[in-house]
């Protein structure tokens, strides 16, 4: 697997260089990409005003990378502090407009009923008398920052969706695994593919992959509370905990009216 890896930098670089006066920039970086990550989906790459710089593409979300060392990418917005101007919000609404058509805006509350729970990993803390459901993705780092604060919330019972957005091969091993679960926390450690060959078996993830977008999901990790409100982002352990205790109380006030 190392030696693999070596080869596919090697190449990156190499195709970077053999590229640069054939074709643009964008289109070099692009496929210098997709050859080297191919369990990765890349939609296209945007160069943005910083030289050398420029945005990559995966379905809604967006990495960042340099021309130079693409071996390393980083997550967030690129911001420009002297005119306050945030030069990725855009990109991330045009995305986020053509891939959902006529999902609900994503502040929306969801309805958990509609949520197909056989079509997620379910993992539970303690006695799992609270429930969160949650869209995430085992390659996004945003994901596993969510899960330290998750693994300290006590008394929860949460449904994993896996949605491809970075890719499908690591969420059909997580799924086909034997034990997904143990795949799964295994796969937030490492969030690489074993090297095994990819799985065949039934799996949910292309499903999950259009609830997404029929709810407006259009990042990770968003977490849908009991009550129906979603939260997109890492939320700290405190701010999960208020939430939890805040839609129980919402849902055994309805409980008690409907009755």
């Amino acid at each position: 697997m190392t030696i693999r890896t070596n080869l596919s930098l090697g190449m990156l670089v190499g195709m970077l260089g053999l590229s640069a006066h054939a074709a643009p920039a964008e289109q070099a970086l692009l496929a210098a990409l997709r050859q080297a990550y191919p369990a990765t989906t890349f939609d296209s790459v945007v160069a943005t005003p910083i030289p050398h710089l420029f945005e990559v593409w995966m379905g809604s979300n967006v990495g960042f990378v340099t021309d130079t060392h693409p071996r390393y990418m980083i997550f967030g917005r690129l911001v420009d502090v002297q005119t306050m101007r945030d030069l990725t919000a855009p990109g991330l609404q045009q995305r986020g407009a053509a891939n959902t058509q006529a999902a609900p805006p994503a502040t929306e509350r969801i309805d958990p009923a509609q949520l197909p729970l056989a079509d997620a990993i379910a993992t539970t803390h303690g006695s799992g008398a609270r429930t969160l459901y949650l869209f995430t993705d085992p390659q996004c780092i945003y994901c596993r920052q969510l899960e330290l604060a998750l693994a300290t919330i006590p008394d929860v019972r949460i449904y994993n969706f896996l949605v491809p957005f970075q890719g499908r091969e690591l969420p059909i091993h997580i799924w086909c695994a034997s034990d997904r679960v143990a795949a799964w926390q295994s796969a937030l450690r490492s969030a690489t593919a074993p090297a095994a060959p990819l799985p065949h078996c039934a799996h949910p993830i292309d499903r999950n992959l259009a609830l997404a977008a029929r709810l407006g999901v259009q990042g990770t990790p968003t977490l849908i509370f009991s009550n129906g409100v979603r939260e997109t982002g890492v939320l700290d352990a405190h701010e999960i905990e208020a939430r939890l205790s805040s839609s129980t109380v919402a849902g055994s006030r309805a409980g008690t009216t409907q009755e």
